[in-house]
């Protein structure tokens, strides 16, 4: 039986780390993923303030450590000075995937103005997919609506384990083998 594909969720925020309000951000992302997803996967769910350190430290942990093949971040993309996790995803990476941030922001102009505000990128870690996800939960889905298609080919070239999708949820892209039509 194969072991199930680690993913990380990192929720960045300040007040749901101080406990001022319950995250809603990160079961967002679990949510999305539960319904996408018909491999078995786990959950390795971590929380910390807006501090580009602090964020580092734990993107290293959950790539190195804890093995995640795939790691999404919650909040901090935007232009407030405490939104640092871009940057900090950045640091830890070995290459940006800059489609990424161009197709999230792309489909999330559909819905408002200010979606170009947001700074969220992805990149690669070692083995390590790390995409960087807006804090609200309806713009969550939106995005991972918008990229997830490609994240489980991505997931194959850097040989992590092969995550299977719930086609009536998403349909991973996989290009066809030589020969097929």
């Amino acid at each position: 039986m194969m072991e199930p594909a680690k993913i990380g969720i990192l929720t960045v925020s300040d007040r749901a780390f101080q406990g001022e309000y319950n995250d809603l951000s990160g079961p967002a992302i679990a949510t999305a993923l539960s319904s996408y997803l018909v491999s078995s996967w786990e959950p390795v769910v971590r929380l910390v303030p807006d501090e580009q350190n602090a964020i580092k430290k734990i993107l290293i942990e959950l790539c190195d450590l804890e093995d995640c093949c795939l790691v999404f971040t919650t909040g901090g993309t935007g232009p407030a000075l405490r939104d640092v996790t871009p940057e900090a995803t950045a640091n830890v990476c070995d290459r940006i995937l800059y489609g990424f941030g161009e197709q999230m922001r792309a489909a999330s102009l559909r819905y408002v103005p200010t979606a170009i505000l947001s700074r969220q990128i992805a990149g690669t870690r070692g083995k390590t997919l790390i995409v960087n996800l807006p804090g609200k939960p309806s713009s969550i889905r939106e995005c991972l609506d918008a990229v997830f298609p490609a994240i489980p080919y991505c997931i194959d070239l850097l040989d992590g384990p092969r995550l299977e999708t719930n086609e009536s949820s998403v349909v991973a892209f996989r290009p066809k083998p030589a020969g097929c039509q």
